[in-house]
């Protein structure tokens, strides 16, 4: 759905709350079809990203898994090589 929201499960060092909360703000602009809300519907946009960032956290730290965690450097790389392929391709 978006993809500039990015996996932020099982990864050494864990994510941040400002990753989760990132990737719940991009969430809300997405579903709400809103990059920056009006003034009136400001609060209620802002309350979506704070409920789905809390919701985010709890599912992140209730997850379990027998993998090891994912390296973020080894991860970008990964991300980066993809992305030059993929846009490659396009032209």
């Amino acid at each position: 759905m978006c993809r500039n929201i990015k996996n932020l499960f099982n990864f050494d060092p864990p994510a941040t709350h400002e990753e989760i909360r990132d990737a719940s703000l991009q969430f809300v602009r997405k579903v709400s079809g809103s990059n920056k809300p009006s003034k009136r519907n400001e609060a209620a946009f802002n309350l979506a990203v704070e409920r789905i960032a809390e919701a985010a956290h709890d599912l992140l730290h209730s997850l379990e898994t027998s993998q090891y965690p994912r390296n973020r450097e080894e991860e970008a790389v990964k991300a980066r090589a993809k992305s030059a392929l993929r846009f490659a391709h396009q032209g």
